[in-house]
């Protein structure tokens, strides 16, 4: 019999009877089985004295389901699976001789006959490569050496941590052009990303989807396979390989995870066995307009169950440290995206999702029960309230939450030309309202930089030098902002273009000196903010921020501190949005000495002209502001400058 890879248990039987425990059966039909990878799917074991595969689908309405595949010569009549008989709807068999790399589908004939089909496996672990869409049996022994990562990632995602995430889609970040601009396998990509992510200072990596797709177009986010990474840049091992070369760097791992919707591709999970078993039948509930893909059925507690699966499978198997949910807002609103007449209200006649409302928070209680040390982080465009908060006190129960409203406002504002911004100061000062009624992540993210929107440094008004000026201003202001980062790739040197899944990004363009500065910019904020306690410790709490002045609106001057939990431990951040000097501006203080000025994004390394204030300024003993001392500073156009306050004893 072979052996669990989680628990080290002995594996069960492999009959229809014996292959599931009652407790198997009962917790999937509840809705709570949370690691149904190590039942359902293709599993290499040794039964009736030889080895081979057991195989396990849940098809509760199909009249015959069989294995077909390229050992038996795709023949349906070849090797017919047995149903349960407990009503689980659950069909299982052993096959003999089958081994690891094998190729494989079902073959499932509906109830009344008239419907034939053959799925790929939803538990499949690895795929052929689109576009051919068999499943392959894979095992996944695999010697992890990332046990010193593991023991500390805790601290790593925590909200008191230094957390800036680079987010990069695997099969555009580099391409290699002398081989027909091919994919980066996920082995050079471990070669090569970790290497780049520690000298930029990023503490995590956030993949695009890695889960397999059809549609490469699609960037990952229609899924059809919920339990295997993307074959387009290798195996499972190898996958595994590039996630550990992380974490050997001191880089964690966050991974994009879709369990709002999926594509209706015929191998998928769309009418699998001839009803609409994962999704609603009727498309007022089970088809997202927008996206032209099915919802899943949040109602059905074996629906629960297999996703609550593919959650803990990520981390479980592939060490995973955050799930980054995408889609919650259109989970949450059974009208998301629908005009009168195109939805169906709640039992109570509300908008509101009830079954996926429960769905995720069943969903995080899963996770942080077995894993308190990793953070799911949830892309939600709303004002849902305590999407971050625990599910005890009737949140929904992730770590984190994208703040969608901090990202539209500060884009709108940057995109004004610089002479109309003072006319706009409360698109830039309205997100501290909010600021710390969740648990934020600050996301300039891939979606604001395709279909039209243009690329961050684009999108800056003015001529070329004012582009990059704003840039870096623009990143220096996320950088002191409360809540933790996220930059999506090409972004940290000012990509021109759009991004274009089908291309590497522009890494020529780094012979500029212009976008070279921008690099070396968001390498010292990364090294900043991992530095500066100030301006990490208290992110997610409203102890952490003070305005030092948002009146002067005409000159479209904002300042603002980051305080730390240590007393005394403060960093003032000035932005000056317009592309005009002010030389001698009084700033009143709390606090008397040397302000060491540490970073200033108009400093000639990174392309600006080079103003500033020579490393520091000394707070004199003059009334401003409301405070006893002031500051006289010079403000770089179209620049932020961060001043480290003098240590208590110095004042």
């Amino acid at each position: 019999m072979p052996t669990s890879h989680r628990t080290g248990e002995r594996a069960p039987a492999c009959g229809p009877d014996d292959w599931f425990s009652a407790d198997d059966i009962y917790l999937f039909r509840e809705g709570r089985h949370a690691r149904l990878y190590e039942k359902l799917g293709a599993h290499c074991v040794r039964a009736q004295g030889q080895a081979g595969v057991h195989f396990a689908v849940w098809a509760p309405n199909a009249a015959r389901v069989s294995v077909i595949g390229d050992f038996n010569g795709w023949r349906a009549d070849a090797h017919p699976l047995t149903v349960r008989d407990d009503g689980s709807g659950l069909w299982c068999g052993f096959i003999g001789g089958v081994t690891h790399g094998a190729r494989y589908k079902y073959h499932i004939t509906s109830r009344d006959g008239g419907y034939q089909v053959e799925k790929a496996d939803p538990f499949a672990f690895f795929s052929e490569p689109p576009p051919r869409t068999a499943s392959i049996v894979w095992h996944h022994d695999y010697a992890w050496h990332d046990e010193a990562w593991l023991r500390e990632r805790r601290a790593r995602l925590a909200r008191t941590a230094p957390v800036s995430i680079y987010e990069i889609h695997v099969g555009s970040w580099r391409r290699v052009p002398e081989d027909g601009d091919r994919f980066l396998t996920y082995g050079e990509l471990a070669e090569r990303l970790p290497a780049y992510a520690v000298d930029m200072g990023f503490t995590h990596v956030e993949f695009l989807p890695l889960t397999e797709h059809p549609f490469y177009g699609s960037w990952g986010y229609q899924t059809t396979g919920y339990f295997a990474p993307s074959a387009r840049y290798g195996n499972p091992g190898e996958c595994k390989v590039l996630i550990e070369a992380l974490h050997a760097s001191g880089v964690g791992v966050i991974l994009d995870w879709v369990p709002s919707h999926f594509p209706t591709d015929a191998h998928g999970l769309g009418y699998f066995d001839g009803t609409y078993l994962y999704e609603h039948a009727d498309p007022r509930l089970g088809y997202h307009p927008e996206w032209h893909s099915s919802l899943f059925n949040y109602g059905r507690h074996e629906v629960r169950s297999i996703l609550i699966s593919s959650a803990l499978f990520w981390l479980d198997r592939y060490h995973v440290d955050g799930l980054r949910v995408d889609g919650v807002a259109s989970m949450l609103y059974r009208d998301y995206a629908r005009h009168a007449g195109e939805w169906i209200p709640n039992a109570h006649g509300g908008r509101e999702n009830i079954e996926a409302i429960q769905f995720l928070r069943d969903l995080n209680e899963a996770v942080y029960r077995h894993y308190p040390d990793v953070q799911t982080i949830a892309e939600e465009s709303t004002a849902w309230p305590q999407v971050s908060r625990p599910t005890y006190t009737g949140g929904l129960g992730f770590g984190y939450k994208w703040n969608m409203g901090w990202m539209h406002d500060t884009l709108d504002y940057f995109s004004h030309d610089s002479l109309f911004r003072k006319y706009h100061q409360g698109e830039i000062t309205f997100s501290i309202w909010y600021a710390f009624q969740e648990n934020f992540v600050l996301p300039l993210s891939h979606d604001e930089v395709v279909y039209g929107k243009r690329a961050l440094l684009a999108k800056m008004p003015g001529d070329d030098w004012q582009k990059f000026a704003n840039l870096r201003a623009l990143l220096a202001y996320q950088c002191g902002h409360p809540g933790k980062k996220l930059l999506f790739m090409g972004g940290e040197f000012g990509q021109w273009r759009e991004w274009n899944h089908e291309g590497s990004l522009d890494w020529h363009l780094l012979g500029d000196d212009r976008h070279a500065g921008v690099q070396r910019l968001v390498r010292d904020l990364n090294g900043l903010y991992r530095r500066e306690p100030a301006l990490h410790e208290r992110d997610c709490e409203e102890a952490g921020f003070a305005w030092a002045d948002t009146a002067d609106w005409q000159q479209s001057v904002i300042s603002f501190y980051r305080l730390g939990a240590t007393p005394g431990e403060t960093i003032l951040v000035i932005c000056n949005f317009t592309p005009v000097p002010h030389h001698n501006y009084r700033l009143g203080v709390a606090r008397a000495g040397l302000w060491r000025e540490i970073l200033n994004t108009d400093a000639a390394c990174y392309g600006g002209s080079g103003q500033g204030n020579q490393g520091g300024v000394t707070a004199a003993p003059v009334s401003a502001h409301g405070q006893h001392h002031a500051l006289n500073l010079v403000l770089p156009p179209l620049a932020v400058v961060f001043l480290k306050a003098p240590d208590e004893a110095e004042s």
